[in-house]
């Protein structure tokens, strides 16, 4: 159920003819109350979409009634027609809603420069607001896929109250946030400024965290809406502690449906001097197209990490540095260790420790293999 499995929350997935396909293509989620607080979350691309545009303005009152999405069309870069568009979008939801249309956050997914069939879009505007239910999470998560191959949906379960969330998300995935549109749901009673604490620290341990391909989307949205329709209330820190497996449940199905992908890499970095550093070295390996070519090759080609360790600023010493593929010390102290021929990358998951030796902090990235689908999808995307 997704988005509808806390209380206070329907939801409806419909087609409304936006993807040449027929597949469905508007979503939308409604909190029904009592309460009506909303956190959200947005791409850190400058070059940002009509949709994020307007709902980075819903989104700073820390109030909000619904989600409305779309894929078949990213709205991005359509000029005064394209945010007419959005505009038009969340005025049609809040008027079927009763509500105003500042409470209504607006999310777009699909090809960029393109200009989206308002009239169908508001069409199915009115079809998902008939069609609203408390069982339609799944029908609406179904509606935001693109180039996903199965939709994404989590629920934690909590003593008295929960939270759900839907994703969309396949590829160009890269912080911040990766290329996704989330919503994610809670009944819990929580004040908008620990809303917004909870949902920010649980994405920046997991969606940000996030590295497919090294290409940042213009569309990126994480919308948090809370219901209080548990009569439970907690913290930032209760709900952060619920939203962050939530999140990283979520982030996990949208690494292994990259575009493509053959292995999933989780790359540690441990003995850094600072959290930052660890992040900077295990980002600039998962953004080796060297390295991840050689995993789809199944060779654990170990220098293709230190070279890419080697273009960080991070703080370490090249000559002590460790590097282990699936347990296998393949580099000790800087110089060659177990033979690779004891690496076996045959299985799906792939774990990458490097070892700074230069502090007491750790991180990690997940990222994916660059395969000949991956190449082959994205040169056809528009096509």
């Amino acid at each position: 159920m997704s988005t509808t499995a806390p209380a206070g929350f329907r939801a409806a997935g419909v087609t409304a003819g936006l993807k040449p396909s027929g597949r469905p293509d508007v979503a939308l989620v409604v909190n029904d109350g009592p309460l009506d607080v909303l956190a959200a979350v947005f791409t850190s691309n400058r070059c940002k979409a009509n949709p994020v545009l307007w709902s980075e303005v819903v989104a700073r009152t820390g109030r909000g009634r619904a989600v409305v999405l779309n894929s078949g069309g990213a709205n991005c870069y359509t000029g005064p027609q394209g945010f007419a568009a959005t505009h038009r979008t969340a005025e049609r939801t809040a008027e079927l809603l009763g509500c105003g249309a500042g409470e209504v956050l607006v999310c777009s997914t699909g090809l960029i420069g393109e200009q989206l069939d308002a009239e169908r879009l508001l069409a199915g505007v009115d079809a998902a607001a008939g069609a609203l239910s408390a069982e339609g999470g799944d029908d609406a998560a179904v509606a935001v896929m693109t180039t996903d191959t199965v939709p994404k949906t989590s629920v934690v379960e909590r003593d008295g109250w929960s939270c759900g969330g839907m994703a969309k998300g396949a590829g160009m995935l890269a912080p911040a946030l990766a290329t996704m549109l989330v919503v994610l749901t809670t009944d819990a009673v929580v004040e908008p400024a620990d809303a917004d604490a909870a949902l920010r620290a649980a994405t920046a341990a997991t969606f940000d965290r996030l590295d497919s391909d090294g290409c940042q989307s213009t569309n990126d949205t994480v919308a948090l809406l809370a219901s209080g329709a548990s009569g439970v209330r907690v913290g930032a820190e209760e709900l952060a502690a619920a939203l962050r497996p939530l999140c990283a449940d979520l982030a996990s199905q949208l690494l292994s449906d990259a575009e493509g992908s053959e292995h999933d890499v989780a790359i540690t970095v441990r003995g850094a001097a600072s959290e930052a550093d660890a992040l900077e070295v295990a980002r600039s390996v998962a953004r080796s197209n060297l390295f991840k070519a050689a995993v789809f090759g199944r060779d654990p080609n170990w220098g293709r990490v230190m070279a890419a360790v080697g273009t960080t600023s991070a703080a370490f010493d090249p000559a002590v540095l460790d590097v282990s593929f699936n347990g296998v010390a393949v580099c000790r102290d800087g110089a060659v260790g177990e033979p690779r021929s004891l690496v076996d990358l045959s299985a799906r998951d792939v774990e990458v420790v490097v070892d700074l030796k230069a502090g007491p902090e750790e991180a990690t990235v997940w990222t994916n293999d660059l395969t000949h689908a991956y190449v082959h999808e994205n040169s056809a995307y528009s096509t």
